[in-house]
């Protein structure tokens, strides 16, 4: 079984450490776990991974988050991963702070990186793992807020978050969403 794992996030130094490229951050703490690499490839930083028998394909894409959909359709193509095998991990402004919602479909809600998604593999039918950031902004101040920098209190609790994540991966890939839902959405 393959399955290709995706963070969304956008290259360069300058977004590192924003919310908005949380999905980068999680996926670099399912590589350190299990102990893949990541080296640039066409459209993405790739690192290639396995898990109780389970092939695993981790990108970064590199297009940028609003044309993250190109960097998706390419690698599912490359590797010929389903789309059911397919996991986004994003941000949400939409829900509370460290709170986790992973579900097998849904809208993109706004963002736009999922529309670019759900544009180019032509279906909305894909499981994602949205990791809120919390809308602690005043009106108008959206793309300062997700394009941010977290508050040391927030890298704080980032890292207890993060294993949870990894854990409902590793899930994902070896007992499948439903189980993986029911333990990531738990508060």
């Amino acid at each position: 079984m393959k399955y290709l794992i995706v963070g969304l996030g956008n290259i360069g130094d300058e977004y590192k450490n924003t919310r908005h490229n949380i999905g980068f951050t999680l996926i670099d703490a399912l590589a350190e776990k299990l102990q893949a690499s990541f080296s640039v490839d066409r459209l993405a930083s790739v690192a290639m991974a396995s898990y109780k028998s389970r092939q695993l394909v981790l990108i970064k894409p590199s297009t940028y988050m609003n044309l993250s959909g190109k960097a998706v359709h390419y690698w599912m193509q490359k590797e010929k991963i389903p789309l059911e095998n397919v996991l986004v991990l994003v941000d949400d402004l939409a829900i509370p702070f460290g709170t986790l919602r992973m579900k097998g479909k849904g809208s993109a809600g706004g963002h736009n990186g999922l529309k670019n998604i759900q544009e180019l593999v032509g279906s909305e039918n894909y499981p994602r793992l949205r990791f809120g950031v919390g809308n602690n902004f005043s009106k108008g101040q959206q793309v300062d807020f997700v394009l941010g920098e977290w508050t040391a209190e927030e890298k704080t609790q980032i890292v207890s978050v993060s294993e949870k994540v990894v854990s409902a991966i590793q899930m994902f890939v070896t007992i499948g969403l439903e189980k993986a839902m029911t333990f990531a959405n738990q508060k």
